[in-house]
């Protein structure tokens, strides 16, 4: 009789997700996948030979009481770096693995290396598996850190089974994997880089890092839609995972931890790059201040809360009359849907003629500010464009603006005050139900709104006797009443 050949089983998964299915359906039909890649159609792993024990092969545990377990703290092993340290929660958990995902040429394998400097000089060894970069490509970038590379012992490797024994064999102190998108299993029949591959390193270095307390970090690439590269079940697998951004020719670079479970995830590091690679900005307010232009029209200041710490941050506004059928909306560091909604409310509910000009926002410094706080801000440094009217250099603003030109109440108002009078600010703009409870600091001059239109009338000091005369429309309830002083007249 004739041998009947071995059908191999094969499955089509989606490469965002990682989700597996028997037929091909097109794109990938999982709920809030949303993936534009078709299914792949991929084969399935074979199942590991006799004697050789698996990724899911473990020690057998026993049964602990909850009631048992002591509720203290993990140790953490602090850094050298308070800015790594605050977002990571204290410092790093031993048997942890970090995820570092950031755009190409952000500064990942330079904060890895000088993470790994730190450890070495502690007199323990830091295995270095590099797949992208070979060894005399990392000496350079020691030499410009001025790191010898004393206790780091380099491995330019792909196999993931050989960097698994190494790994045994050297028992480190830290493991640093630059990047895991570079691993290899000969377990998976797809390429490097593919969800099977990623997922697979992933689960043994999870594997490996609990069984031998050893924490690891790992890189990850950024897809142009600033998402991860690879199956987002690595970030679910992974303890830690940090975003390195920067915005484009700028010299701060913002580390955010989007999972951490050993502490907050809404606590951010500000770091420089220098010659001497990422450093940490200690004050990043005050940095940012000592670099503002004085008199500088179209400018306000925010004070954004990040975790723990207030950012007084400079938000920038441009107005220019527009050659265009629909004029332009460009927006750094912001939301753009954000910015399109308050330029409707700003038009149509507080006489700001922007309807026929071109914007362009942007957040000094490379930052990114997603919270509504900044709403009023922006608008006024949108104003003070339009009108060619410089704002007080002692003013800050802050407070969210709703589809009725209202100033809604935000959050944490007395550190958001404080940060501010902390650099000498002496004028505050801010939601008149911010004031019930407020301290106010001494010296400092407090103004509370309820509308854009107050706000408008509160900030710019031009000569608006010209349209004294004219009236505003009545399209306020009588929760809004005030008296209006008229609209500014611009350029």
């Amino acid at each position: 009789m004739a041998k009947v050949k071995e059908r191999r089983q094969t499955v089509f998964m989606c490469q965002s997700c990682g989700n597996e299915f028997a037929k091909w359906s097109g794109f990938c039909p999982a709920q809030g996948c949303g993936s534009k890649t078709p299914l792949v159609e991929t084969a399935v792993a074979p199942p590991a030979p006799k004697g050789r024990p698996g990724w899911l092969a473990t020690t057998a545990t026993d049964v602990v009481e909850l009631s048992s377990i002591s509720s203290e703290d993990q140790p953490r092993g602090p850094l050298p770096s308070p800015e790594l340290n605050r977002v990571l929660g204290g410092g790093v958990v031993p048997g942890s693995v970090v995820l570092l995902a950031g755009e190409p040429g952000v500064g990942k394998s330079t904060l890895l290396l000088q993470l790994a400097q730190y450890i070495a000089s502690k007199g323990q060894k830091v295995l270095y598996v590099s797949g992208e970069e070979s060894p005399q490509q990392i000496k350079l970038r020691s030499d410009r850190l001025g790191f010898a590379g004393d206790g780091v012992l380099m491995l330019p490797e792909t196999d993931l089974l050989a960097v698994i024994d190494k790994m045994d064999s050297i028992r480190p102190g830290l493991v640093i994997v630059d990047s895991i998108q570079t691993l290899y299993s000969s377990d998976e029949n797809s390429g490097p880089g593919s969800v099977g591959q990623v997922r697979e390193a992933g689960m043994r270095l999870l594997r490996w890092a609990k069984d031998s307390g050893t924490p690891v970090f790992v890189s990850g690439h950024m897809t142009k839609d600033g998402s991860l590269a690879g199956p987002r079940v690595l970030e679910h697998m992974v303890d830690v995972v940090l975003y390195l951004e920067s915005q484009e020719d700028g010299g701060f670079r913002v580390l955010r931890s989007g999972k951490n479970r050993f502490g907050a995830t809404t606590e951010v590091g500000v770091f420089e790059m220098t010659e001497l690679g990422l450093t940490d900005v200690a004050d990043p307010s005050k940095a940012l201040l000592s670099q503002r232009a004085g008199g500088a029209i179209g400018g306000a200041l925010v004070p954004v809360v990040e975790g723990s710490r207030a950012l007084l941050l400079e938000v920038q506004a441009l107005t220019s009359p527009s050659q265009l059928p629909a004029p332009r909306r460009v927006s750094n560091g912001l939301d753009y849907n954000r910015l399109l909604m308050l330029a409707a409310v700003a038009s149509r509910r507080a006489g700001l003629e922007l309807s026929g000009q071109d914007i362009i926002v942007n957040v000094a410094g490379g930052f990114k500010v997603s919270e509504p706080a900044a709403d009023l801000a922006l608008v006024l440094a949108m104003a003070s464009s339009l009108y060619n009217c410089p704002l007080d250099l002692e003013m800050f603003a802050f407070g969210e603006i709703g589809l009725s030109a209202e100033i809604r109440q935000v959050s944490q108002a007395q550190r958001r005050v404080n940060e501010a009078d902390r650099l000498g600010l002496k004028k505050c703009i801010l939601p008149e139900r911010c004031l019930e409870g407020l301290t106010v600091p001494q010296g400092m001059k407090v103004i509370g709104v309820r509308t854009l239109r107050q706000a408008v009338n509160a900030v710019l000091t031009k000569d608006r006797s010209k349209s004294q005369n004219r009236k505003q429309p009545d399209d306020w309830s009588e929760d809004f009443a005030w008296e209006p002083e008229g609209p500014l007249e611009p350029d």
